[in-house]
């Protein structure tokens, strides 16, 4: 027998606080875990804020990945123009066997083994970026001098992008990532990223390096499309995420001294720390989205096939039912099983890469800045309200 629930929500998305999931989202996760959904659109979806029914959504092949089947549950420029199938080598939008393809070239670039042969080497790259700061004196703004750098600097070596460019890619990002640009500006956008890609893998084809994008044209039979597409995906995530965990992860310790105090009690407690803050922060603000592909019970529920579906990991990583006293941080409490990076066959292929430079980079942050404070009131830190990826625009500093 299954439930239905009459009555649709539309999406929340105004966070009370800097470091709290969307209003409304507990009491709906209280309520119903599977919720029907108004899309913008006028579609009737469904909302998931249960931590086993995302999870289940997650790992279950029935719900399909693919662009032209989705739907957005905020107004988005690119919304009709998103329902078509996603251009060659944009794998985080197609299902297997085209998924499958893709990931299966990436998987051994981006292994526990490979990250932990690039610890030196982000070990290096922090302590650059925190001896600048330090000749620069204070107050300096966290994010412009150590949250982005780093990530920024490890994804361009890794994937063989200069990391001269970075000014170019870093602004095309955040027009990408704003709910809130134009179709114009977009559009200009893609095609400077595309224009970028094209230089650059043609001057790879002609003189290939020691790295991912070279190594890709040499030991596969990718075009050039799908190798700047793929080159795109990878280096906007492989920067924005962690570049966003380090700059709300330091606000949030900031905030938090006593976890902060038993942190530089305890530099063992480094990894819980780093799994507790990818828990509670919560910086996918939008999605993952998924589409029914047949008609799917989950708990008790039916989702029909064609049906849009929304999942919230801040709501699902915040569940009592999952997680003892989940809205307070506490890096004392292993975190395991948290749903940041995603599950199931589209969990982040980066997460290992990620987690290193968190561990790398909070401890060596704070041991050189003992006194590291915020230089304005918390409540003047402006917050990344109208990303996909929600973080920190600034983190003015002193110490």
């Amino acid at each position: 027998m299954t439930r239905s629930y009459p009555e649709a929500v539309t999406f929340p998305f105004g966070r009370p606080g800097p470091f709290e999931p969307p209003e409304g989202l507990a009491s709906l996760r209280e309520e119903r875990p599977i919720a029907s959904m108004v899309y913008p659109d006028g579609k009737v979806g469904w909302l998931v804020t249960g931590y086993s029914a995302v999870r289940s959504i997650l790992a279950d092949p029935r719900f399909s990945s693919r662009r032209e089947l989705l739907d957005v549950p905020l107004p988005f420029a690119l919304m009709q123009e998103m329902r078509t199938p996603a251009d060659p080598g944009m794998f985080i939008r197609m299902d297997p066997p085209d998924h499958t393809r893709y990931r299966k070239l990436l998987t051994a670039q981006f292994t526990v083994r490979r990250m932990k042969q690039l610890e030196p080497r982000i070990h290096e790259i922090t302590e650059e970026r925190l001896a600048a700061m330090e000749k620069a004196g204070p107050p300096q703004d966290l994010v412009r001098e150590f949250a982005l750098p780093i990530p920024s600097l490890v994804i361009c070596e890794l994937l063989g992008v200069p990391y001269a460019d970075r000014e170019e890619f870093q602004r095309s990002t955040a027009v990408l990532l704003n709910l809130e640009s134009t179709v114009e500006d977009i559009h200009a956008t893609v095609a400077t990223f595309r224009a970028f890609f094209v230089r650059l893998i043609a001057a790879k084809r002609a003189d290939p390096a020691d790295d991912l994008l070279s190594g890709l044209i040499t030991n596969g039979d990718l075009t050039d499309e799908e190798l700047s597409n793929i080159g795109f995906l990878l280096l906007a995530a492989g920067h924005e995420t962690t570049a966003n965990m380090l700059g709300l992860g330091t606000f949030a310790l900031l905030q938090h001294p006593d976890q902060l105090a038993a942190l530089r009690a305890d530099p063992s407690l480094i990894d819980n720390t780093v799994e507790e803050l990818l828990r509670y922060l919560g910086i996918i603000h939008v999605g993952p989205l998924r589409a029914a592909l047949e008609d799917v019970e989950v708990e008790g529920l039916l989702i029909r096939a064609g049906d849009p579906v929304t999942l919230s990991l801040p709501a699902a990583n915040r569940d009592p039912a999952r997680f003892s006293d989940p809205d307070h941080l506490d890096i004392t409490n292993p975190a395991t099983g948290h749903m940041a990076f995603g599950h199931g066959l589209h969990q982040c292929l980066g997460q290992q890469l990620a987690r290193v430079e968190m561990r790398t980079a909070f401890p060596m942050l704070f041991d050189r800045f003992p006194g590291l404070r915020l230089a304005v009131p918390a409540e003047e830190v402006p917050m990344r309200d109208t990303m996909s990826i929600y973080g920190v625009r600034e983190l003015p500093v002193r110490w």
